[in-house]
C-alpha cells in the first residue's frame, strides 16, 4: 500500500490550500455585494429560492449570536445583510413567478415575511427568540415549497442539482441556528432531533452531489473544498455542551465555520445555476 502515500499526501496539500483560501473569505460578510440582479431564467430563480430557505435560518442564526454576545459586529451585518437580501429576493421571485400555484406561494411567504421580519429587527431577547425560532420554521416551509415548484416547473436534471446544493446552504444555517438556540438555554426534545436530522442530510446530500454525472472540473473543486469544510464544521458543532452552558470559543467556531460552508455552497450552487443557463434551449424564434 505505500504506493498509495504520494496520492494522500498531495491531496493532503490540496485540501489544506483550499482551506487556506476560504479562510480569506471570512474577511467579509457573505455575500461581498447585497445588489442583486432581477431573476434571469429558471436556473437563476431555483437558486434564489433555495436561498430564501437558506436566509430564513441565517437570520435566526445571527439574532441568536447578537443574543448571546457572539461576535456582535459580524452577527448584526450578518442579519442586516440578510433582511435586505431576503426582502429584494422575495420582489424579484414575485415578479418571475411563471404560474398561478407558485405566485400564491410567494404571497403567502411575503405574509409570513412581514411579522418574521419585525421581530429580527427588535433588541435580541430569549423570550423573542423563542418566537424567531418558530417563526423561521413557517418561513421555511413556504420557501421550501416554492423552491420545490421551481424545480418542478424546470423538470431537469440540473434543476434538480440547484435545488439540492442550495439546500445544503440552508441546512449549514438550520445546524448553527439549532446550536444557537441551545447554548441560549433554548432547546427541545423536538429540536435536538431536527439538529440531528439535518446533519445525516448534509452528509447523505453532499455525497449525492459528488456523484453528480453533470459535474464541471470547477463544481469537483467546490465539492471538495466543502467536504473539508463539513469535517470542520462537524467537529464543531460536536463540541456542544449543556443547554444554556456558553463557551464562547465554541460556539465563536460554529459562527465562523457555517459561514464558510455556507459560501462554498453557495458558489456551487451558483455554478449549477450557470449550467442550467448555458445548457437550456435557446427560445424559438418568431416567424
Amino acid at each position: 500500500m505505500t504506493h498509495l502515500i504520494p496520492d494522500c499526501e498531495a491531496g493532503y496539500a490540496r485540501r489544506c490550500l483550499l482551506l487556506a483560501t476560504a479562510a480569506c473569505v471570512m474577511a467579509g460578510v457573505w455575500p461581498p455585494q447585497s445588489a442583486q440582479a432581477a431573476v434571469s431564467d429558471i436556473g437563476d430563480a431555483i437558486n434564489k429560492a433555495g436561498r430564501q430557505r437558506m436566509l430564513s435560518q441565517r437570520m435566526a442564526k445571527a439574532y441568536c449570536q447578537l443574543g448571546l454576545g457572539l461576535v456582535p459586529e459580524q452577527s448584526r451585518k450578518i442579519l442586516t445583510v440578510s433582511q435586505q437580501l431576503f426582502a429584494s429576493q422575495l420582489v424579484e421571485l414575485t415578479a418571475f413567478a411563471p404560474t398561478p400555484d407558485i405566485r400564491q406561494t410567494y404571497d403567502e411567504l411575503g405574509r409570513l415575511w412581514q411579522p418574521y421580519r419585525t421581530l429580527l429587527e427588535g433588541k435580541p431577547g430569549r423570550d423573542e427568540a423563542r418566537r424567531v425560532a418558530a417563526l423561521s420554521e413557517d418561513v421555511l416551509r413556504s420557501a421550501h415549497l416554492a423552491t420545490t415548484q421551481l424545480e418542478l416547473h424546470a423538470g431537469t436534471s440540473v434543476g434538480r442539482l440547484i435545488n439540492i446544493a442550495g439546500r445544503q446552504r440552508m441546512l449549514s444555517q438550520r445546524m448553527a441556528k439549532f446550536y444557537m438556540l441551545r447554548q441560549w438555554g433554548i432547546s427541545s426534545a423536538e429540536m435536538d432531533n431536527e439538529a440531528q436530522i439535518a446533519q445525516r442530510e448534509f452528509t447523505s446530500a453532499l455525497a449525492a452531489l459528488e456523484a453528480a454525472p453533470e459535474n464541471t472540473a470547477a463544481v469537483k473543486d467546490d465539492l471538495e473544498l466543502a467536504r473539508a469544510q463539513w469535517v470542520f464544521f462537524g467537529q464543531a458543532l460536536r463540541q456542544q455542551g449543556a443547554a444554556g452552558a456558553l463557551n464562547p470559543v465554541h460556539a465563536t467556531d460554529v459562527a465562523t465555520t457555517s459561514e464558510r460552508l455556507l459560501e462554498v455552497m453557495d458558489r456551487v450552487t451558483g455554478r449549477y445555476a450557470a449550467l442550467s443557463a448555458a445548457t437550456a434551449p435557446a427560445p424559438a424564434r418568431k416567424r
